[in-house]
């Protein structure tokens, strides 16, 4: 081996690294992005569980559980419902993930010490929440017996719980709708990421740049190929996802394929920003990366939104698989309809907007 040979390769090498800035800074500032989004998202502590509460009693006793409820640090009652149909529309909202029912006459049950059970309801279609908010409201209950004199045991007023969507708070449930607007994520901005950067790499963009062919022309041209496979892949990953590990659709299938078709268009505009964005393959990919792996943890994919600290929540909100899971569990796990899903399908429409127009724009009929 010639070491001054093997030294001007290794020379040649940091220089071609160094003179890239782009792939120079993703590199540089990936490992501390990832450090501190997933250091704030990644958490099994879980507060601030938002709960409506349907006081049919009214009563010193009444408000004085709700107090104890509220004044943890598991649980808030800024939901004030006087319906089971408000409490309903709330959880399937996604507003709050359970409630909690007083009874009437709850008060005189307690002072003639007989049962006087107050329900704590909660939404199963996140059994990680469901099963927290379980053990919480549990504890809380047992406390304030204790703290009326009552022993474990006697006949007395206590909780009682239920689940709803998903009562035996199984998993699959949880993960496999999540799981699927993941990987449809993933498979579509793949797809286009390297559109632009493919054509750049082998010299057929100068072609389209001397062609009549304008910028709009050009984005939704490579794009509806994608669509078309992209589309199939959802119909392939929806099917095989809920029948291989049985998870029956409550909803609309017709309405969760139409929203599915919509989330695809905006996931490869996402992917062709990228595409206009990066100058080649392999900074394309650093991107997608970039893109990709925060959006597993941010999206509430595993990890539920509401247990991340605000600024995190911001950027969550900025991630579309963050709404279209929301879309899917709702439709698959609580058979909600299009009246509690607008406000997650306009932020998607807004988005693949927004990034189809960046995409248009930064695409230049020029030679860089």
């Amino acid at each position: 081996m010639n070491l001054s040979r093997f030294y001007a390769i290794i020379q040649k090498e940091f220089i071609h690294v160094f003179k890239d800035k782009a792939s120079f800074i993703i590199v540089l500032m990936m490992p501390i992005i990832f450090s501190l989004v997933f250091g704030y998202a990644v958490t099994t502590d879980i507060e601030d569980i938002q709960i409506a509460v349907l006081d049919n009693d009214k009563t010193v006793e009444s408000r004085e559980i709700i107090k104890k409820f509220n004044s943890s640090d598991y649980f808030l009652t800024d939901y004030y419902v006087n319906s089971i149909d408000e409490i309903e529309d709330l959880i399937s909202g996604n507003k709050v993930k359970g409630a909690m029912i007083i009874p009437s006459g709850f008060a005189s049950s307690i002072q003639r010490g007989e049962d006087g059970n107050y329900q704590l309801i909660l939404d199963g279609s996140d059994p990680n929440v469901s099963r927290v908010a379980l053990q919480y409201g549990n504890l809380i209950a047992s406390q304030y017996k204790l703290s009326k004199g009552v022993v474990e045991g006697e006949a007395s007023f206590g909780l009682s719980t239920r689940v709803w969507f998903n009562p035996n708070m199984k998993s699959a449930l949880f993960v496999i709708p999540a799981l699927i607007g993941l990987i449809m994520q993933n498979i579509t901005i793949l797809l286009t990421a390297f559109s632009l950067v493919r054509e750049r790499e082998k010299g057929t963009i100068e072609q389209l740049i001397v062609s009549p062919v304008k910028p709009i022309e050009l984005i939704l041209g490579k794009m509806i190929p994608y669509i078309v496979i992209g589309s199939f892949d959802f119909m392939l990953a929806l099917f095989f996802g809920t029948w291989y590990f049985s998870v029956p659709i409550v909803g609309s299938l017709g309405l969760l394929i139409v929203l599915g078709f919509g989330f695809v268009i905006v996931a490869l505009a996402l992917g062709m920003l990228v595409s206009t964005i990066a100058k080649t393959q392999l900074e394309a990919m650093q991107l997608v990366i970039l893109i990709l792996l925060p959006s597993v943890i941010l999206s509430g994919f595993m990890f539920p939104v509401e247990a991340m600290p605000m600024v995190v929540q911001w950027i969550s909100r900025v991630i579309p698989l963050t709404y279209f899971i929301d879309i899917l569990r709702g439709i698959i796990l609580k058979g909600v309809g299009i009246q509690f899903l607008w406000p997650e399908v306009y932020t998607l429409l807004f988005m693949g907007l927004v990034l189809l127009t960046l995409a248009t724009i930064r695409f230049r009929k020029k030679l860089d």
